[in-house]
């Protein structure tokens, strides 16, 4: 019996243990169904690693196609303006043309200018005064375009969402437009007065300049360039830019060592033909210490210092026409007999320039052969123009003596170096055919440009005005026409142009031109 039991432990011991082993065996078993959550775990790393490799191709792809199309797009990008005018999807030359359009149309013929009570106004076209849309097209242009790729994508991609506008530059004819102010400047109420001197008989007279105001012309320009740029000069008048200036001093050496000459007589060959014209001998009375003593001892508005003047032998008018043989031009204007005074200072200038002749290369000045307009050189009270209006003044008319030579002086082919024209068109000749001196402030000036001398002749009498240019014509000589005419009026403006047209026979070899100028209108 008891063997029995022992026998049935020993079997149940040994099914125990094969029920551990089975257990451990189990468990070991267990513990290997982990294996395939690894595997899970790697799929999802090789999708999300694909999604990424394809979200990069796409990005290229999309990269790839925009910036082709980049490349091959020949217009204005998106989001791009000039002026304010959208220029998007535009090519340049539309651009262009949508923008004159627009700028033709808002920018007005004329701007005015001001300065206190003074009023004048510049033909924007006269002095090519225009904005720079073909810079401004250009530069729409090439946004998008002046980089890298990368960096003309990310120019195209800003511009669509943030728009760009492009302001032109105002673009102008500097030397017209300078011209014409420094023109404007000599018309101010309170212009500074240069001196200046002239000989009158026997005598060295110097007259003191004053302290004025000139036009600024930097600062003027830019402020007309702001006003077009912003289009305030649509309405509102441009205030001009002034600076006080300071006359030159009086330079009494200076003056002596022009005015100081030995006389001369005068006499021509004809072989070769050659005119040496007379010339006086002038020299102080007093000696150059007492003159500048003179000058610096007081303040004057005009100093007189005695000249010697010493007559040649033989003049220049009395070698007659053999030296000067051809009638190179001549122009007349006619004038009103009845207005005495006038008539007076035209006679008074005519003379003074009359039989005046000038050497190759020399310069002629109508303020310094005519001299100062004064009661005691015998000028009466004429109508002159003061700050627009028409009022009487010393030596009033004598402009028509001025405007009569110039229009010799251009008939004669010869170089016109300073000319202002009138604040209105004068009654005797058209517009752009005159010229206005004020003393100490515009002068009328040209050179004698030929290869031998010239004398003008000037006359007044019975209503006409005339002035004869004669010398020795050349070979290379041209027939001269003058072209003169308005282009353009305003409510309170004329504005002309004239050009100088010379001919070979017949034919049109060169045109010229002469002036841009701008009127007032009565």
């Amino acid at each position: 019996m008891s063997n029995k039991n022992s026998l049935l432990e020993k079997i149940d011991e040994k099914q125990n243990t094969n029920l551990v082993k089975i257990e451990e065996k189990q468990d070991e078993n267990s513990a290997t169904t982990f294996v395939p959550v690894k595997e899970k775990s790697t799929d999802v790393i090789s999708i999300f690693t694909l999604l990424v490799i394809l979200f990069i191709v796409v990005i290229f792809l999309v990269f790839s196609i925009f910036t082709v199309y980049n490349i091959l797009n020949t217009n204005i990008i998106s989001g791009v303006s000039i002026k304010g005018i959208d220029v998007s999807g535009l090519s340049t030359s539309d651009a262009r043309y949508q923008l004159d359009n627009y700028l033709k149309d808002r920018l007005p013929e004329e701007i005015k200018l001001t300065y206190k009570d003074f009023e004048t106004t510049i033909s924007l076209s006269q002095m090519d005064i225009a904005f720079d849309t073909k810079s401004a097209c250009n530069s729409a242009f090439h946004i998008g375009r002046n980089g890298s790729i990368f960096e003309n994508n990310l120019s195209v991609l800003s511009t669509m969402f943030g728009n760009i506008n492009i302001e032109p530059n105002v673009t102008f004819n500097k030397e017209l437009l300078k011209k014409n102010l420094e023109d404007i400047s000599a018309q101010l109420p309170d212009t500074v007065i240069q001196s200046s001197y002239y000989i009158e008989n026997d005598e060295l007279i110097i007259t003191a300049g004053t302290e004025g105001n000139v036009v600024n012309v930097d600062a003027t320009i830019e402020s007309i360039k702001n006003a077009i740029s912003t289009f305030s000069a649509l309405d509102t008048p441009i205030e001009i830019t002034v600076k006080t200036q300071q006359p030159e001093e009086i330079d009494v050496e200076a003056i002596y060592n022009e005015v100081r000459k030995d006389p001369v007589d005068a006499y021509y060959t004809t072989d070769p033909f050659a005119v040496y014209p007379s010339e006086n001998g002038v020299d102080f009375k007093i000696s150059l210490e007492d003159a500048k003593a003179l000058v610096a001892s007081e303040q004057k508005e005009e100093y007189n210092i005695p000249l010697n003047i010493i007559i040649p032998n033989v003049t220049t008018n009395m070698i007659g026409t053999e030296a000067f043989p051809d009638l190179l031009s001549t122009y007349s204007t006619k004038y009103a007999t009845s207005n005495k005074n006038r008539t007076t200072n035209l006679i008074l200038a005519a003379n003074k320039i009359n039989g005046t002749v000038l050497m190759p290369g020399e310069t002629f000045s109508y303020n310094r052969v005519v001299g100062a307009r004064t009661i005691a050189a015998g000028y009466k009270e004429a109508p002159i123009y003061v700050e627009g209006r028409v009022e009487d003044g010393l030596g009033g008319g004598i402009c028509q003596i001025t405007s009569t030579l110039y229009n010799a002086v251009v008939y004669a082919n010869l170089e016109v170096t300073q000319r202002t024209n009138h604040q209105f068109v004068p009654s005797y000749v058209t517009a752009s055919r005159d010229a206005t001196v004020v003393y100490g402030s515009l002068d009328f000036q040209f050179v004698n440009n030929r290869n031998y001398p010239i004398k003008l002749v000037c006359s007044v009498s019975g209503g006409i005005a005339n002035f004869q240019i004669f010398g020795m014509k050349q070979e290379d000589d041209y027939e001269v026409q003058i072209s003169s005419y308005e282009t353009g009026r305003t409510s309170t403006a004329i504005y002309s142009e004239a050009y100088k047209i010379l001919k070979k026979d017949g034919q049109i070899v060169n045109k010229q031109l002469l002036s841009k100028d701008t009127y007032k209108r009565h």
